[in-house]
């Protein structure tokens, strides 16, 4: 199994979660944060919005990785991503 699916309460821009998971009695921690990005920040017209997330994750933090880009509105975009240093 790689995935699992945790329910988790609302989380506000620049939090991150910890999770915790026993794997044949060995311990790991995991960390993922979601960042919700304003398109008027990162998008320059007549520029498509996949570009604009191409530039949001190019410009993240190196030590997080993209793991999933959430279902965007008119005005945002949730991207969730899980450290990898």
């Amino acid at each position: 199994m790689q995935a699992i699916s945790i329910q988790l309460p609302t989380i506000e821009t620049d939090h991150y979660v910890e999770v915790d998971v026993t794997v044949n009695g060995e311990r790991r921690q995991y960390k993922y944060r979601v960042e919700v990005f304003r398109w008027e920040d990162w998008s320059r017209p007549p520029e498509n919005r996949a570009l604009a997330i191409k530039r949001m994750i190019e410009a993240y933090d190196k030590k997080w990785q993209l793991l999933q880009i959430g279902s965007p509105t008119e005005s945002t975009v949730p991207l969730m991503f899980k450290r990898v240093g």
